[in-house]
């Protein structure tokens, strides 16, 4: 479904934009990819890496509805992936962050709407899931919206979803570039805010792989979650600096100790397959939809009750030896 498509993504100079754009301009044939972000050095940066004639690259805010509805024109899937993303600084810049990830989101549906757009898929975040902090509230409400968006489309053939993953390996502010850079400098210790805390993990590539064949399952309406490992953040130090002691320095405003992606409060929602879970939207559209089949005839089955899907309960698990490979080529 990539093949000579017209594909937008909100945020794309981000990590995972660098990364889905390398991956569909190796696998497929898009007619045209174009990035929408605000940073103009980002931008430039990254244009000459991507030189493809099929790249275009528009300056632009998620802020900025009428800039949207320009770049969304002609265009047949977007990704929304554009967002402020750090807990304590979305603590402290409330109104900036309700700003890009709230009014953002309503923005892009919005402009998606308007131009016809097939296919809409956000990026959410484990963090959406009974939030603690003010970036996870507002990226629930942001996949409220776009849930919601397929029960105010009318006669539109668009599809809304959402995809819902946890920490991504390597990516910009994550912890194990943190903790090479501090290993690099000579750090006597390594900080961790509690030895207890646990996370789920994806890589990039997975990441990227996952989105894509979310696009082909979806519906619309769907919060796509995928079944990936946890790792002991005390066992990432120990792995990557085996010789340094830990120094715990607490939990960051607004941190959690676990991470979870299906809390038990939404367990009535979840179906499970093989490699992922689908939560069931909250509210019933106008033409019922049986999400334990997706558009690739594979077969779900409800949860039981009360379950949870975190990190501290996941079933698999990464060692050390898994640890080093997966953060070997991660430069900081």
């Amino acid at each position: 479904m990539i093949d000579d498509k017209t594909i937008l993504i909100t945020g794309g100079t981000g990590s995972f934009g660098k990364k889905f754009v390398s991956t569909i301009l190796r696998k497929y044939n898009p007619k045209k990819i174009i990035i929408y972000s605000r940073d103009e050095l980002k931008q430039y940066e990254m244009a000459r890496v991507f030189s493809d004639r099929r790249m275009r690259y528009f300056i632009g805010d998620v802020r900025d509805k009428e800039r949207l509805d320009s770049a969304l024109r002609g265009v047949d899937i977007c990704i929304h992936a554009a967002a402020l993303k750090h807990v304590p600084i979305a603590e402290y810049n409330p109104m900036e962050c309700i700003k890009t990830n709230v009014y953002g989101a309503s923005n892009v549906i919005d402009a998606a709407l308007s131009n016809a757009v097939g296919y809409i898929l956000a990026l959410s975040t484990d963090k959406a899931a009974n939030p603690i902090n003010l970036y996870g509230a507002t990226k629930l409400c942001s996949d409220k919206l776009f849930v919601t968006a397929n029960n105010i489309k009318g006669v539109q053939k668009s599809k809304f979803g959402v995809v819902r993953y946890g920490n991504v390996v390597g990516s910009r502010g994550s912890v194990i570039p943190f903790f090479k850079h501090l290993i690099a400098q000579g750090a006597k210790e390594i900080p961790i805010t509690d030895d207890r805390m646990t996370r789920f993990w994806i890589t990039l590539e997975q990441g990227v792989d996952f989105v894509l064949d979310s696009l082909e399952r979806m519906q619309g309406g769907e919060i796509f979650i995928p079944k990936i490992p946890s790792m002991r953040i005390v066992d990432l130090a120990k792995a990557l600096a085996p010789n340094l002691p830990i120094k715990i320095v607490g939990i960051r405003p607004g941190e959690k100790l676990h991470e979870v992606m299906i809390p038990k409060d939404d367990s009535h929602l979840a179906l499970e397959f093989d490699g992922f879970f689908i939560l069931r939207p909250t509210i019933s559209f106008q033409t019922p939809i049986d999400y334990a089949l997706t558009l690739k005839n594979e077969t779900g089955r409800s949860v039981k009750e009360g379950f949870e899907y975190s990190s501290d309960g996941n079933d698999k698990w990464l060692g050390e030896k898994e640890i080093l490979k997966m953060s070997e080529n991660i430069s900081f």
